[in-house]
C-alpha cells in the first residue's frame, strides 16, 4: 500500500512539472487557432520557469496580477514557452520550443514576443518595471 501511495504522489508531482500556469497553453497550435476565432494576439513567453530569477520575478509581479489576467483574457491567447533545467519537457513540447526560440533570435530570458493569430512578429518585449500598468501599456504599443 505505501508503494502503491508513493507511486501516486511522484506521478501527481511529474505531472504537475509539465503543467502550465492557469491560463496558458504550451501548443503554439492551439493557440494560433484560438487566437484567430477570438481575433486576439498571441504572448510567447519564452522562460525557464524553474531557474529564471528574471523570468520568475516577470511571473510574480506582472502575469499572476488580477490586472494582467483581466487584459489577457479579453486580448490575448498566451503560450508558455518553456526551458527548464530542472524537468524534462515532453518531446514535443521540447521540439517545438527549440524551433520557436531559433525563428525568434532568442536570445536570453524572459522574451516575450507578439504575435498575430497567424504568428507573424508584432513586438518584443523583456522584463519591466512597473507591474501590470506598464507591462500592458507596453503590450498596446506593440500592435
Amino acid at each position: 500500500m505505501k508503494t502503491f501511495l508513493s507511486l501516486i504522489t511522484i506521478t501527481a508531482l511529474s505531472a504537475s512539472a509539465f503543467a502550465t500556469k492557469e491560463g496558458w497553453t504550451d501548443d503554439l497550435a492551439k493557440a494560433k487557432a484560438q487566437a484567430s476565432a477570438e481575433g486576439k494576439r498571441i504572448l510567447l513567453d519564452f522562460t525557464g520557469s524553474d531557474w529564471c530569477g528574471w523570468c520568475k520575478k516577470l511571473d510574480a509581479e506582472v502575469f499572476s496580477q488580477q490586472e494582467f489576467k483581466d487584459y489577457a483574457a479579453k486580448h490575448l491567447v498566451l503560450v508558455e514557452v518553456d526551458f527548464p533545467h530542472g524537468f524534462k519537457l515532453p518531446e514535443a513540447v521540447k521540439k517545438q520550443n527549440d524551433g520557436l526560440a531559433q525563428k525568434f533570435k532568442i536570445q536570453g530570458y524572459p522574451t516575450i514576443i507578439i504575435t498575430s493569430p497567424s504568428g507573424a512578429k508584432k513586438g518584443e518585449l523583456g522584463y519591466m518595471e512597473g507591474g501590470p500598468k506598464a507591462f500592458i501599456k507596453a503590450l498596446e504599443k506593440a500592435k
